[in-house]
């Protein structure tokens, strides 16, 4: 494919962000599409300098990556949002079209069906979710599209529950709640997603099935986890954090770069070799 002399940019944004792997998953792919003047970068940026930030962007920049706590303070800033990221409320990917509009995506939903279809899961009678913030969101949404029955949200606090009863009613997706204690119960599930910090699910491993079905363990650092280490040991199958951020960096080099297909495979093994030598 031949090279592009036209200087680009895109970069993430988000706080903290100084762990991020986006930039070595979008050079890569830059490298491996032969668009040798495009850059990535990392920035800096929580919401209270978000607006400074958009404002400033010039002619030059062709999209945003965002990461927390950004994925909803964006949104007043966009002159337009997809389906897919209005039903979170949740923007994690800006592309910057050439008449200077701000145009919003959520790749972590498509991503998340992206993931599990490469490992072989299409469809499910049913799920459990463990966890309640953002991320589970992004997971309710994904379970609409592939789970034809109940998904199990265990949750800590009265709070959470209520928005997740909230996001299934609005998603479509039957939520049924249980407490955080009861979490054992959840590795009964043929797809259990996790979506809490690290080390959440760590007093879980124990109560691992002998025959699990499906981990989707969204975290890829520290890879891997105590949950899906001990779930691999039993033969379960499962989806980590990497595959995540792979699947929905490729829309986003696609989306941002007008380049179709992103190269999966190398975008994967720089993500790999970055982990390691961490």
């Amino acid at each position: 494919m031949p090279a592009t002399t036209e200087a680009r940019r895109a970069a993430v944004l988000g706080s903290p962000i100084a762990h991020s792997l986006s930039p070595v998953l979008h050079r890569a792919a830059y490298a491996a599409l032969g668009l040798t003047h495009w850059t990535y970068d990392r920035f800096e940026v929580d919401e209270d300098a978000l607006p400074d930030f958009v404002k400033g962007l010039d002619g030059s920049w062709a999209g945003l990556s965002l990461t927390m706590p950004l994925k909803r303070a964006v949104i007043p800033l966009l002159d337009g949002m997809s389906d897919t990221a209005a039903s979170v409320e949740a923007v994690n990917t800006v592309v910057l079209t050439e008449d200077g509009r701000r145009l919003g995506d959520n790749t972590d939903i498509p991503g998340m069906i992206a993931a599990l279809r490469e490992r072989g899961v299409d469809k499910v009678d049913s799920a459990a979710v463990l966890g309640a913030g953002a991320t589970a969101s992004s997971a309710l949404a994904a379970l609409a599209r592939i789970c034809t029955g109940p998904v199990t949200a265990y949750v800590r606090s009265a709070g959470r529950a209520a928005e997740m009863r909230g996001w299934g009613e609005r998603l479509g997706v039957d939520v049924r709640i249980a407490d955080w204690a009861e979490a054992d119960a959840a590795l009964q599930a043929p797809l259990v997603i996790a979506t809490t910090p690290a080390g959440a699910t760590d007093d879980l491993v124990s109560e691992v099935p002998d025959r699990p079905g499906t981990l989707f363990d969204v975290l890829y650092e520290p890879w891997p986890t105590a949950l899906a280490a001990g779930w691999s040991a039993r033969g379960g199958a499962v989806v980590g954090g990497l595959d995540l951020l792979v699947h929905q960096a490729v829309l986003q080099v696609e989306q941002m770069t007008g380049r179709a297909p992103a190269p999966l495979a190398v975008m994967r093994a720089a993500g790999e070799r970055a982990l390691e030598a961490r």
